[in-house]
């Protein structure tokens, strides 16, 4: 191709030509020498850095995961944890629920009780309170048809001797 340049004139061989050549050669043994081996190590330095970094951001994603699967692991555990906790309070809220109804039907109980003492002492109260009457309305009348005064004394008992006879009388009872 050299030899078409020359041919058709375009291309002369001169010193300028064969300087420039030896220029050329000398500026790339230069550049081969003296500038392509920083390039060259600049550019694999760079290219170890970039491969280190790339290292760095696969063992950090790795730790992330890694953290991440323990967060996961930790949060369950709470959950778990927490379902157990609410379970025991459910079964101490019932436990408390059930222990303050036995205590409110016992208390009921002891108030029933105490009241059905209360009904029985007043019925008896109210019994004694009307023989007493009957006793003073019965000698009252006794003294009226007698016609005369007898002991108040007297007349009260033999008229409540009476009276518990007439009670102890199956038909007294009704």
């Amino acid at each position: 191709m050299l030899i078409a340049y020359l041919a058709a004139g375009l291309l002369s061989i001169n010193g300028t030509l064969i300087a420039e050549f030896i220029a050329f050669l000398l500026m790339l043994g230069v550049l081969a020498r003296w500038v392509c081996p920083p390039i060259i190590r600049a550019a694999e330095a760079r290219q170890l850095q970039i491969k280190a970094q790339l290292e760095q951001a696969e063992k950090s994603r790795q730790e992330a995961e890694q953290h991440l699967r323990e967060a996961q692991a930790e949060i369950q555990r709470a959950r778990e944890e927490a379902g157990q906790i609410i379970e025991r309070a459910n079964r101490a809220a019932e436990r408390i629920q059930g222990e303050a109804q036995e205590k409110a039907r016992d208390e009921a109980r002891r108030i029933v009780e105490a009241a059905s003492r209360d009904i029985e002492a007043e019925r008896q109260r109210a019994i004694h309170s009307i023989r007493r009457q009957m006793a003073d309305i019965v000698t009252e009348a006794v003294r009226r048809i007698v016609g005369e005064s007898l002991d108040g004394e007297r007349h009260r008992k033999l008229i409540e001797a009476a009276i518990e006879q007439v009670e102890k009388e199956p038909n007294a009872a009704q």
